[in-house]
């Protein structure tokens, strides 16, 4: 990674402003997962040690543009108040005359936490006014949200034009651990990429099928190539738009593909359907496809063995009905056991090694879905070209 980092930089007595991505989930007021928040701690914490003081700034959820109680990050400043175990102030906005006078009564080590940045409408806009305010809060910029780094917003990009911006360790290590898919991967390199639909996914398809040695699709994106190479799909999810953009990958790249060969299928979408596992060209009329079978399975261990580099993004299945995520919990496993470099990429991927049990023992773990797939087609992230070089 070509990015300065906070190492690069002089913190001692300086106010920090730093991004954060502390979108987390909640309920009934609650943070039920803290993963983001704790990702973010080596950076906060190295911040600390180096006698700054820290202005803190994330989104939370979406926000109609304007205050809402429902979208307030005091939750999560209380959360990391307890894992700093030190008090952290919260502020009423993220810019205004009362939050100025607050972050410059910052003694060294203090953390002050700002109110949601999509409270303010320009924020998505990448308002410059808005970026111009925010800057004020601090001395220096720091970008710790890799997972809101593909968006061109205020507190992402627009800042970074008015302070010297540098990543944090969670953002360096995000860019280290992608940046080895994109730039100069391990051979054998296998790429695994599922989810419901082949359209949102045909640059990275591309991207990574001009990288890596083998490329496994499951989800309901199979279905599609399954129906390009000529399958009735029945029932299954199939985007009829995309059928001849996969018939075209197939022709030009058909050795580096592995589709499903046996697939799980049910009578309905619905997590207490009928089920049964057939061949992947033996769906039969009123059926659907909802995950992959025993064989492919066996298919995906034996194109994993000897792979030193995996990259995985989506789910092989409907993997939130409990009995249709067998094949992406089995296919976690696998991976887990692979011996290769792991690299999941956010969203449904990063939930699906939690609940499998084997988060701890992939390499890397992305904390940005979107970003994460932008990173892999090959895009610039804002967020991230913002930064100063070293």
């Amino acid at each position: 990674m070509n990015k300065k980092t906070v190492r690069d930089i002089d913190l001692k007595g300086k106010r920090v402003l730093m991004r954060v991505d502390f979108n987390v989930p909640m309920a009934e007021g609650k943070v039920t997962d803290d993963k983001r928040i704790k990702a973010s701690l080596p950076t906060i914490q190295y911040v600390l040690d180096q006698r700054a003081s820290l202005v803190l700034m994330s989104h939370l959820g979406r926000p109609k543009g304007g205050p809402d109680p429902e979208f307030s990050l005091k939750a999560a400043s209380a959360v990391l108040a307890g894992l700093l175990n030190r008090p952290v102030k919260m502020a009423p906005d993220c810019v205004g005359p009362e939050v100025e006078k607050m972050a410059a009564e910052l003694k060294p080590g203090d953390v002050l936490m700002l109110e949601n940045t999509r409270f303010h409408a320009g924020e998505e806009k990448n308002d410059l006014e808005l970026a111009r305010q925010m800057a004020a809060l601090g001395d220096v910029y720091v970008n710790d949200a890799f997972g809101s780094a593909h968006r061109a917003h205020s507190s992402t990009e627009g800042v970074a034009r008015f302070l010297p911006a540098v990543s944090g360790f969670l953002m360096e290590q995000e860019l280290e651990y992608l940046g080895r898919a994109v730039l100069n991967p391990e051979h054998p390199y296998v790429a695994i990429l599922g989810g419901a639909k082949i359209s949102d996914k045909i640059l990275v398809v591309e991207t990574l099928l001009s990288k890596c040695d083998k490329l496994i699709i499951g989800g309901g994106m199979a279905n599609t190539f399954l129906a390009a190479k000529g399958n009735n799909m029945q029932d299954s999810l199939v985007e009829a738009g995309s059928v001849d953009t996969a018939k075209d990958i197939l022709a030009k790249s058909s050795s580096k593909l592995v589709l499903p060969v046996d697939v799980v299928i049910a009578d309905k979408f619905e997590a207490d359907a009928q089920s049964q596992v057939v061949d992947a060209d033996k769906v039969p009329p009123g059926w659907r496809v909802m995950d992959v079978g025993p064989k492919t399975l066996e298919l995906y261990r034996k194109e994993l063995q000897g792979a030193k580099l995996v990259v995985w993004n989506g789910p092989v299945g409907v993997f939130e009905m409990p009995k249709f995520a067998e094949g992406t919990f089995a296919l976690a496993k696998l991976l887990a056991e692979s011996g290769a470099t792991t690299v999941i990429g956010g969203g449904d991927s990063a939930s699906a090694v939690k609940k499998a049990g084997v988060a701890k023992q992939m390499t890397h773990v992305s904390t940005g879905g979107g970003a994460s797939l932008e990173f892999l087609e090959g895009k610039e992230l804002p967020g991230v070209a913002a930064l100063q070089d070293k």
